[in-house]
């Protein structure tokens, strides 16, 4: 089960890594009727997709040597991207806001760097 989780981190950080180059490569070129504060919330959305699709990543390489926890690490990066990402998405493209679920997302890739960093801290 653990190597099949690991191979779910890089699988999954790959996917949104992809993701993020699309949505940047739209906003770039698809989206000149976004307002400034649209677009600013657009482009932090993107960003910190991008860094969490490589922390993924991380997770599914460490996951090995960080054990359970590396292995949480990875299920609260891969559900906070796409809750915090995703409703964030939503309100700069259509308006749509998902009441808490931005914030919630941001506890879970928080709650990720967290576990992360005790993974680090327990290796074998």
């Amino acid at each position: 089960m653990t190597r099949s989780l690991e191979r779910l981190w890089i699988v999954l950080g790959a996917a949104q890594g992809l993701a993020t180059v699309a949505m940047a490569a739209l906003a770039a070129h698809g989206l000149s009727w976004l307002d400034p504060g649209q677009r600013a919330m657009l482009d932090r959305a993107v960003e910190i997709q991008g860094w969490h699709a490589s922390v993924l990543v991380l997770c599914g390489v460490w996951a090995e040597r960080g054990g359970g926890l590396a292995q949480l690490a990875g299920a609260a990066f891969a559900a906070g991207a796409v809750l915090f990402c995703g409703a964030v998405y939503l309100l700069a493209l259509g308006g749509v806001s998902l009441g808490p679920t931005a914030p919630t997302g941001g506890i879970l890739l928080m709650l990720g760097w967290a576990l992360l960093g005790a993974s680090g801290w327990r290796a074998r």
